[in-house]
């Protein structure tokens, strides 16, 4: 195998320029930090790569990809493997023809994140197999050969992230020669495709059978690696903490797990056997240690308190010392805000001085919830503005239910917000409701990618458009506005006081570029334009 010079890479960049070199005929997501970079990256470097309205889209998508015999990758942030757990769990079952890998980038200590969940559980859960890499060469290595354990056992793998793998930066050295992609086809076989609970049955079984084959596999598998060291302390670990633990006990001897599902409990037991005492250190849940306890393993785990936020090399030495003293408080950063010319100002103002109840969603407008503007009450996940809005109107006394307003954004609306509008339409608080759709033009928390409602496709080449305010008629809304409130905050004022005393339903869409992005908006467009003017120009 021929490398490559090493290049400064972040993991996610690995990712992408893996997926390449796998030969991946599409990849496919919705963004979402710390994972959004991976598709971008492999989009401009000449890869099949396109953003879903959401998660569970994009892994359909995937699947639909995988079921015709090609190789696909979907990636998402950890809460959105919430979103596409539905299907994730059954494709389980089902199987694949080609190979899907599926990443999960987790948000240890909520860099930017509602929640910093541990997505390994979603692993064993759902049944899949699962890779964890802890640097840029591992993110490219175990890419590939997720891919290969995908398409061998026709099976979905989870390739798990962290926030310091995806943007921390490496050398990576890759292979030259790309796999050139297999003639896709579909093969027809009702059985294992159709899960019906008849169908469903037998597949569980044999879902059960790929894994015990996986775990024996990984027990001689060089992702799993024995590095030795002196007796009196062995360490297991998997991910970026195996590289804090290896730095903060280097004499240590140490299993650093790379398939941490399912997981090589004799290798396990083995490794264990051969040291005085064995301590578990990983990130987030004591998911490792409790599973290694449950095949009746005796590991040490960290205390309570490491399993908040990321690891690193100090506090790994005091988990290792078994230091439960106060940690030092974090230094205060300067709390995030609103941009100064950002269009989301001047509603948030309206809605303040209007003593609103505000449902609020996930977007650059959470941030309306934070001083000066303390404009949003609730935010909990993507889309829920929509359905919590509509609970507090069904229960709250009139006078209450009419200051309460469901906030949401473009991309969000298009995630998420959809069913919740269907949801208002269909069972309408007495008072009516009001949702207030913020359209700056583009996904701008993540990085002001695109989405259905921008008319631009993930490397901003025009497409499709889906207009808000059609979708929103469509549905059945019959006040649906357009307007900006940035330009004329009065006029917005006037509208949602006239909307809010109504017992009917509304929906106002505040319509302003992002200020970050609007050079950007109108480059697209004058580039979009050009095109449809030289395809009218005779030959």
């Amino acid at each position: 195998m021929s490398l490559r010079t090493g290049t400064l890479v972040s993991g996610n960049e690995a990712v992408a320029m893996a997926a390449l070199d796998a030969g991946v005929a599409l990849g496919t997501g919705y963004p979402g930090t710390p994972s959004t970079e991976i598709l971008e990256v492999m989009d401009a470097q000449g890869g099949r790569a396109q953003w879903a309205p959401n998660e569970k889209v994009a892994l359909e998508v995937a699947v639909g990809v995988a079921f015709a015999g090609a190789r696909a990758l979907v990636t998402m942030k950890h809460v959105g493997v919430n979103v596409a757990a539905d299907i994730l769990f059954t494709v389980a079952y089902s199987g694949i023809d080609g190979a899907l890998l599926l990443v999960s980038a987790d948000d240890p200590g909520m860099s930017s994140s509602q929640n910093e969940q541990d997505n390994r559980r979603y692993a064993v859960a759902a049944g899949v197999p699962m890779l964890e890499p802890a640097d840029s060469q591992e993110a490219y290595d175990l890419t590939l050969a997720g891919f290969e354990l995908s398409q061998k056992w026709r099976i979905p793998v989870m390739l798990r992230m962290t926030t310091r793998v995806c943007h921390g930066k490496s050398i990576l050295r890759h292979r030259q020669a790309k796999r050139n992609g297999s003639p896709t086809h579909f093969e027809r076989n009702i059985p294992w495709r159709v899960m019906i609970p008849a169908h469903a049955r037998p597949a569980h079984r044999r879902l059960r059978q790929k894994l015990a084959e996986i775990e024996q596999w990984s027990e001689e598998c060089s992702l799993n690696q024995v590095i030795e060291g002196e007796r009196g302390l062995g360490i297991i670990a998997s991910g970026v903490t195996f590289l804090h633990a290896r730095e903060a006990s280097p004499a240590a001897s140490m299993l650093k797990l790379g398939v941490t599902y399912p997981l090589s409990i004799r290798l396990i037991r083995q490794f264990v056997a051969g040291v005085d005492r064995c301590l578990v250190i990983e990130e987030g849940d004591p998911y490792l240690a409790d599973a290694i306890r449950a095949a009746g393993v005796r590991v040490e785990s960290k205390p309570e308190m490491y399993r908040f936020g990321e690891l690193n090399v100090t506090r790994v030495r005091r988990i290792v010392a078994g230091d439960v003293s106060p940690e030092a408080a974090p230094l205060k950063g300067k709390p995030p805000e609103l941009c100064a010319a950002c269009p989301y100002r001047a509603p948030f103002c309206v809605l303040r001085k209007l003593n609103c109840i505000v449902a609020g969603d996930i977007g650059c407008y959470t941030l309306g919830a934070l001083p000066p503007l303390e404009a949003m009450d609730t935010q909990l996940c993507m889309g829920a503005s929509l359905g919590v809005g509509l609970g507090l109107r069904h229960v709250l006394p009139e006078a209450e239910a009419r200051r309460v307003v469901s906030v949401i954004g473009d991309s969000t609306f298009m995630h998420s917000g959809i069913t919740g509008l269907v949801e208002m339409v269909y069972n309408p608080p007495v008072t009516g409701h009001v949702l207030l759709i913020l359209d700056n033009g583009t996904t701008a928390m993540t990085g002001q990618q695109e989405h259905p409602a921008t008319g631009r496709k993930l490397g901003h080449e025009p497409t499709n458009r889906v207009k808000i305010e059609d979708v929103c008629k469509a549905v059945g809304v019959h006040h649906v506005d357009v307007m900006d409130a940035s330009a004329d905050p009065a006029g917005f004022e006037k509208l949602l006081m006239d909307r809010l005393s109504r017992n009917e339903l509304s929906v106002i869409i505040s319509r302003r570029p992002c200020i970050l992005a609007a050079g950007k908006i109108r480059r697209y467009e004058q580039e979009a334009q050009a095109c449809q003017e030289c395809a009218h120009e005779p030959a």
